[in-house]
């Protein structure tokens, strides 16, 4: 069950620009509107993260991809739907995200996520969401809620209150490019 309370605060915190610390469908998760650079450069600052490295986004629907990404492969919509654990595919011509968020080459890496609270989350921002582990960069990403440090959790303006007690066996998502011409390659496995 879904704590729509909790949802929403995030929501809010999203909308005025600020920084969440919320679960996903890998691991705890850093976050912000996707489309707020301003927000963006605070994900770099509380990560201590150099900014040429590109985030992730989440978005809570594959209906969603085509909103925010121009032509998109139908390879991955197979990829999406064949997966067993969370995937995120980098792609060429992505539009109204932050140009922070951006790779070098100008792409972006967006999954789309299936659990629930993050895919609510997502559904009722209306906007992609970035999601990057809850660590200072370098740090072991947090399986659960109690691996998050008190520095990332007193640095975000929202911290979900939803599935603290859970840990669950996490691991980043897969991250798959989809280039020019069909080309497929595999980042991180």
């Amino acid at each position: 069950m879904v704590d729509r309370k909790d949802i929403q605060a995030a929501v809010d915190t999203l909308r005025k620009g600020g920084v969440i610390v919320y679960p996903t469908d890998t691991v705890w998760g850093i976050g912000c509107d996707a489309t707020d650079s301003a927000a963006v450069r605070k994900i770099f600052e509380i990560k201590r993260r150099a900014d040429s490295k590109a985030l992730i986004t989440l978005l809570g629907s594959v209906s969603e991809l085509e909103r925010w990404i121009d032509d998109v492969p139908e390879v991955a919509f197979e990829l999406i739907e064949a997966s067993v654990r969370p995937v995120t595919i980098v792609y060429d011509r992505p539009h109204g995200f932050a140009p922070e968020l951006l790779a070098e080459d100008g792409s972006a890496a967006v999954r789309v996520t299936t659990e629930e609270w993050s895919a609510a989350l997502c559904r009722l921002f209306r906007k992609p969401i970035v999601s990057t582990s809850a660590n200072i960069s370098g740090a072991a990403a947090p399986a659960c809620f109690n691996d998050i440090s008190s520095e990332i959790l007193d640095s975000a303006d929202y911290v979900a209150t939803s599935r603290r007690d859970e840990a669950p066996e996490a691991k980043p998502s897969s991250v798959i490019k989809l280039g020019h011409g069909g080309l497929i390659r595999i980042i991180r496995e």
